[in-house]
């Protein structure tokens, strides 16, 4: 069995006060290991993203404990949330976050910048996590010249770049076709199997559930099933395939 690089134990998420306040999660258990792609999958407001966020160490639980790569996150300060998220951690989203004035390079090595690489060797290292997601020719070229799909791919290039245990991706297909859709998640796929990395995907698209190892489902904070996936395990032509 693959090692488990993150564990999830007893996870409560308390959000809002007052009348507004509403438990997100409610006792969750989950861990993630390398070489797997994980799906979570649920209804809108089950609680998919503020699980994400809690796995990311963007947002503190209100209880349970949190392991990443085998530092917990109990008591740990702001500051040494976001060093865990620097060492460890790449996020994908489904807005792609992209700055539209830098270039498609120039937004991967934002990546590197945030943690304190800087100068040629951080070009160099973002032009190549360009060419493996297939875009080494459009390192020069400004988001809004590029597609959805072509964005997304930067996205992820960014999130590969600094070499994370782990990446977290928030409906990275939602807002593609099938096509590119199945482009990213085949890229995906092969950054999990290839290079040793957990993967999580939260989505609803069904169409993505064949690129599954395993599948989990969440429904009002509460993880109520899992299985194994199927996989395809389909590659991409070569020009646009994930190369470690």
């Amino acid at each position: 069995m693959s090692k488990i690089i993150l564990e999830a134990r007893s996870i409560r998420k308390t959000l809002g006060r007052g009348a507004g306040k509403v438990q997100a999660l409610r006792g969750v258990d989950l861990s993630l290991r390398r070489d797997e792609l994980t799906l979570l999958m649920g209804p809108s407001g089950s609680g998919k993203t503020t699980l994400l966020l809690v796995l990311g160490c963007m947002l503190a639980p209100t209880a349970g404990t949190l392991t990443v790569c085998g530092t917990s996150t109990s008591n740990s300060d702001k500051e040494a949330l976001a060093r865990i998220r620097r060492n460890h951690i790449g996020f994908v989203f489904q807005s792609y976050h992209l700055f539209p004035t830098l270039t498609a390079a120039q937004n991967v090595q934002l990546a590197l910048d945030i943690r304190g690489e800087h100068g040629r060797r951080a070009a160099k290292k973002a032009r190549e996590a360009l060419s493996k997601v297939g875009l080494e020719q459009k390192a020069d070229t400004l988001p809004m010249e590029l597609s959805g799909g072509e964005q997304q791919r930067v996205a992820i290039a960014r999130a590969f770049v600094a070499n994370p245990s782990i990446i977290l991706a928030d409906e990275p297909t939602a807002a593609l076709d099938g096509d590119n859709g199945r482009t990213i998640m085949r890229i995906l796929a092969d950054a999990a199997h290839e290079r040793q990395r957990a993967v999580l995907v939260v989505t609803h698209d069904p169409r993505i559930v064949p690129f599954a190892d395993r599948i989990v489902e969440i429904e009002d904070g509460r993880l109520v099933n899992e299985e194994s996936g199927g996989p395809e395990r389909l590659r991409m032509p070569k020009a646009v395939a994930f190369r470690p």
